[in-house]
């Protein structure tokens, strides 16, 4: 077998058998296939695409280069829940927690932030001593104890993965839908879960722009997790302004908390309860979507997923008194609000906008070796629809370097258009995705 017949297999459009797509991926891995040869082959995937199968292959080939964790030991049915990305998106550290309180396993290794979209990895890391490293047992052992764990993904998690995405990214390969399935489900099914609930973004802030786009993206993975024998079902959601209010690590931790004492904005907590609500069915808690909803509002209201997140940030070292207390979060010394320059509706708020101005102040990263800022970000005042008067506060900015305060609220001010007409309203959701469809 020879990589260049297998290029120009696809190159002509033709599947490749899972012995071709092992031979290509454990030959790229370890150093027998060179970078340009597959360069060549994301190149003609990305212009003639796989079949589903084919996708499923290269999926479990990719999770099973490196380690797959082992849930056996925990009890009930595993579902993990994963987003695509978004700006003001943290709804991992509601979800989870909310889950967890009802009693359903929750095991969830989590990423770090790269560019305008922030990872969970480091908003945990804003918790005073929250540890998010763990060995497998010890995740294991915390999930049986506490029925919830998050930690950062372990760097044995899909070592082809990682290759292969560093290469994508700097061949113009990275939008290739077979390609961002295989790369995100790969991880997936090596962190072990039964059960998969997929939240694909859509809009100006996401990575795929179209409705389109993004229900091939949702669909495709949907395909790979039933073929891999996992439930499966992704939700397309909406990513045309901020999720939430705080962009920036501790201001979404801080968010987080709110939305757990059932002090968040309407559009994030009803996101959070969504997924949540798909979570439960999988897990097979209950067949009525009512009586789940119903559950997690009560969890909600009694402080169940609340007291649940404190357990989580204590048993990883953290201090739960974060929780009353938030200014224990990191705290930035600069803080600068943006004003409306005229009085109308509030027509949109370019998420990608205001995620990279948080990433100017140093709340992202550039590349893979940024050093962050935890305290610094955005934290809005207002949202689509709303009603502003001239000079009143769109958004507030916290900065640590004031240099960088100074060009951020120029930049971030942009992001707001402001008209006469209130805007119609953009559904949170756009569509369910499930196995039954496909």
């Amino acid at each position: 077998m020879h990589a260049v017949d297998l290029i120009r297999k696809k190159r002509d459009g033709q599947r490749l058998s899972r012995s071709e797509l092992e031979f290509l991926i454990t030959g790229y891995v370890r150093g027998e296939i060179p970078d340009y040869q597959m360069a060549a082959w994301n190149m003609a995937v990305y212009f003639k695409g796989m079949e589903p199968e084919e996708i499923t292959d290269l999926t479990l080939i990719m999770a099973q280069s490196g380690d797959m964790l082992d849930l056996s030991a925990i009890q009930g049915t595993k579902v993990d829940k994963h987003s695509t990305g978004g700006v003001g998106d943290t709804t991992t550290l509601i979800v989870a927690p909310l889950v967890a309180s009802l009693g359903i396993p929750v095991a969830k290794m989590s990423g770090r932030g790269l560019g305008h979209t922030g990872g969970t990895v480091d908003k945990l890391e804003s918790i005073p001593g929250f540890k998010v490293t763990l060995s497998p047992e010890e995740f294991v052992q915390q999930v049986n104890a506490i029925g919830l764990s998050l930690v950062g993904q372990t760097g044995q998690l899909a070592p082809a993965d990682k290759l292969l995405y560093a290469l994508r990214d700097v061949t113009a390969t990275v939008e290739s839908i077979p390609l961002i399935a295989s790369s995100i489900m790969s991880k997936k099914i090596a962190a072990g879960a039964d059960g998969f609930v997929l939240d694909v973004k859509v809009g100006s802030g996401a990575f795929m722009k179209s409705e389109e786009d993004a229900i091939a993206l949702a669909r495709t993975m949907v395909q790979i997790g039933t073929l891999a024998k996992r439930q499966t079902v992704a939700l397309v959601t909406d990513m045309n302004q901020p999720l939430g209010r705080g962009i920036g690590n501790a201001l979404e931790v801080k968010e987080a908390i709110l939305t757990l004492r059932g002090e968040g904005p309407q559009r994030l907590t009803e996101l959070c309860i969504e997924l949540s609500v798909e979570m439960l069915l999988l897990a097979g808690v209950t067949n009525d979507r009512s009586e789940a909803r119903k559950r997690l509002e009560q969890s909600l209201v009694e402080k169940k997923a609340l007291r649940k997140f404190s357990e989580l940030i204590a048993a990883q070292g953290g201090d739960p008194r974060v929780l009353e207390d938030l200014s224990l979060l990191p705290q930035a010394r600069y803080t600068r609000d943006i004003h409306a320059p005229s009085t109308g509706y509030v027509q949109s708020v370019d998420p990608m906008v205001i995620g990279v101005s948080a990433m100017e102040l140093g709340a992202g990263r550039e590349n893979k070796d940024t050093i962050i800022d935890l305290a610094v970000g955005i934290e809005l005042q207002t949202e689509v629809s709303g009603h502003v008067r001239e000079g009143q506060v769109l958004a507030t900015l916290y900065a640590n370097d004031d240099r960088k305060l100074e060009q951020a609220s120029v930049n971030a001010l942009k992001a707001f258009q402001i008209g006469d007409a209130r805007p119609a309203a953009r559904p949170t959701i756009y569509r369910k995705i499930t196995a039954k469809e496909l």
